[in-house]
């Protein structure tokens, strides 16, 4: 039903990034076969099936990528595909006999898409790295953090997810329109650096601007303001201001009790630490849930801060189905939403190998081929 419908995904299996663009795909529609090594197939019940939801909504097959009839078998795969997407280092795919000029002489509007750290050229390309050092150097990572303190890591929000998955399925979905009218495919080189990067575009802008300073914690979207951070309240717990326009910061002042006061200018840089304590102070004086209370509802640009446990269960949430659950697990439903090919999780993460025979005969393999490979262990 999602609007990726009909359009078939070869996906070699992969961590991280690559699966959450595989499964960013497979929500929104496209049949999306996962590329399982052989090595990893032991079997599992599909009434119990594994808990790693980035493998959501797609069949798995089993294949020996060392084995050159696993590799034809892939290429067999790849012929009636419109994207194949990989993860590995540069160099990786082509010593397998998958690289993307092999796979194009196999099918010419192939999409194909790379998903690396540092990009498939450059010279950090060879080296490892995770997410951490991709927003590093990408200059993502150095202004997150509280004045006087060090750098703090987004989780892998930024790098691995935000610039890296989601920027290949864009990458992905733009290479597959443009083919459509072409007839020729491409490869797509989605680096997690150069995504990471990509979203500092804003942040840039404000420097270009001079109203940007290199100190973390200085500025107005980085916990320098007072009227843009979160506070304690008095159960230990937290609520998040975002009260930047005039009319929403008078809003603040207005339930925080401080408009009768004669207050410095809001942009007054020099006024935010001695204003952050005061407020400190009076979010301090009421539970989260008595904040809600007032403040829910209104223009301050106000939400609790809420846990991964909470976050299902609050009523916004709820009314929007933001979360949903399958195979008894609660997990962020897909988005963005789509008024008339709504997607949906079409199952939950297959155990490796799990779809083999099921596969190969829906893409055109006779089950006399499914049996030689199997004999010479070329799948599982």
């Amino acid at each position: 039903m999602g609007p990726l419908a009909g359009l078939r995904v070869v996906e070699i299996a992969g961590i991280g990034p690559g699966p959450f663009c595989a499964m960013v795909l497979a929500d929104l529609g496209a049949d999306v076969v996962r590329i399982d090594r052989s090595a990893n197939v032991s079997g599992g019940d599909p009434a119990n099936p594994p808990a790693d939801l980035l493998n959501r909504g797609r069949r798995s097959v089993g294949v020996d990528l060392k084995h050159p009839d696993g590799v034809g078998t892939v290429l067999d795969l790849v012929a009636g595909a419109d994207a194949l997407i990989e993860g590995f280092r540069p160099g990786v795919m082509e010593r397998l006999g998958l690289g993307p000029d092999t796979c194009l002489a196999r099918n010419p509007r192939l999409v194909y898409g790379r998903m690396t750290g540092w990009g498939q050229v450059g010279p950090y390309a060879a080296a490892a790295g995770h997410d951490i050092n991709y927003i590093a150097l990408a200059g993502a990572l150095e202004p997150i953090g509280r004045r006087g303190g060090p750098p703090v890591p987004p989780l892998n929000l930024v790098g691995d997810f935000g610039g890296g998955g989601m920027l290949l399925a864009v990458g992905v979905c733009a290479a597959l329109v443009e083919a459509k009218g072409s007839g020729h495919g491409q490869v797509v080189d989605a680096a997690m650096v150069d995504g990471s990067a990509l979203l500092m575009t804003m942040t840039h802008s404000f420097r270009a601007m001079g109203i940007w300073d290199e100190e973390r914690g200085t500025n107005m979207l980085d916990t320098g303001a007072h009227f843009y951070d979160v506070y304690e309240t008095a159960d230990g717990r937290y609520v998040s201001i975002g009260s930047i326009e005039p009319q929403f910061y008078a809003e603040l002042l207005r339930l925080t009790g401080l408009n009768g006061e004669e207050l410095p200018w809001q942009h007054d840089k020099s006024q935010w630490p001695a204003l952050k304590e005061r407020l400190a102070a009076i979010f301090a004086s009421k539970t989260r849930d008595e904040w809600c209370e007032l403040m829910e509802g209104t223009d301050v640009c106000f939400a609790p801060v809420l846990s991964m446990t909470e976050a299902p269960a609050h009523p916004h949430n709820v009314h929007r189905e933001t979360f949903t659950e399958v195979a008894g697990i609660t997990q962020p439903a897909p988005a963005p939403r789509f008024s008339r090919t709504p997607p949906e999780i079409t199952g939950p993460p297959p155990h490796a190998g799990q779809h083999t025979d099921q596969v190969l005969a829906d893409w055109g393999l006779d089950t006399t081929r499914v049996a030689e490979l199997r004999a010479a262990g070329a799948i599982a």
